[in-house]
């Protein structure tokens, strides 16, 4: 009966040692280090995965409604006014960026086309090509932020965790030296602890590049998109100066 016992609580101690807990509870204090870093680029990995997929999928849906409205025949001024002061995403802050410098050289707020002649028709097309750049840039810079990030954590964290691995290894074998003793109880420990670093180093960095990967991806399409609309409403507001009355040279 007493042996059945010890038995008992020695597999309940080997169990919580060979735990995840238990791992890092006897790991030392560099693999500790290592794995609560790993768990929090992690952490902070999906954090980011799920915000820029949610983030994505509606900026496309917005795009698409707003494209919509765009080709649907409604008045530019309409729609300039039905926006507002305050677009709600990227195309739509391109579309009020370009109608404000439109309003501004058409007269409110500047000199009037037809006053300029034929250059300075050109002088506002390019201004609007410029300001709809400008705009586009920023709102990808924007959309761009923590994806570093990812980047990084897929690079760096499988070095971290071997890192970690590589620190738990020679700590094994310092202890196996001054114990004396290469049974695989004495060995097993450590080494089990020092491999767990490298486990979650994989898998800090696999959900990171696969994540980037795709959400790179669907960035550089939402910015071609972003692209052709600023292409597209260019051409639109170049062949209204181009059909407005300006006075010969």
């Amino acid at each position: 009966m007493d042996s059945t016992v010890a038995g008992s609580a020695l597999a309940t101690t080997t169990l919580t040692h060979f735990s995840i807990w238990g791992m890092f509870l006897q790991a030392d204090m560099v693999v500790k280090l290592v794995i609560i870093g790993l768990l929090f680029a992690s952490l902070w990995s999906w954090a980011i995965i799920f915000d820029k997929s949610l983030r994505l999928r509606n900026l496309f849906n917005q795009a698409e409604q707003f494209e919509e409205k765009f080709w649907s025949g409604v008045s530019l001024e309409d729609l300039f006014e039905k926006i507002g002061a305050r677009p709600k995403d990227p195309m739509s802050s391109i579309f009020v960026a370009a109608m404000r410098e439109w309003r501004r050289s058409s007269g409110k707020g500047g000199l009037p086309p037809a006053s300029a002649g034929a250059l300075g028709g050109a002088l506002i097309a390019d201004r609007i090509d410029r300001v709809m750049k400008i705009s586009l840039e920023r709102e990808m810079d924007h959309l761009n932020r923590r994806m570093i990030f990812l980047a990084s954590t897929g690079s760096v964290a499988p070095f971290l965790g071997l890192f970690g691995t590589v620190w738990g290894i020679m700590n094994t074998f310092n202890a196996i030296g001054q114990a004396a003793d290469t049974s695989l109880a004495t060995v097993a420990p450590g080494i089990s602890e020092a491999l767990f670093a490298t486990a979650l180093g994989l898998v800090a960095a696999i959900p990171a590049v696969v994540a980037y990967n795709k959400l790179s991806t669907d960035l550089g399409r939402y910015a071609l998109r972003l692209e052709n609309f600023a292409g597209e409403f260019g051409a639109i507001l170049s062949r209204q100066l181009e059909t407005t009355k300006l006075p010969a040279e």
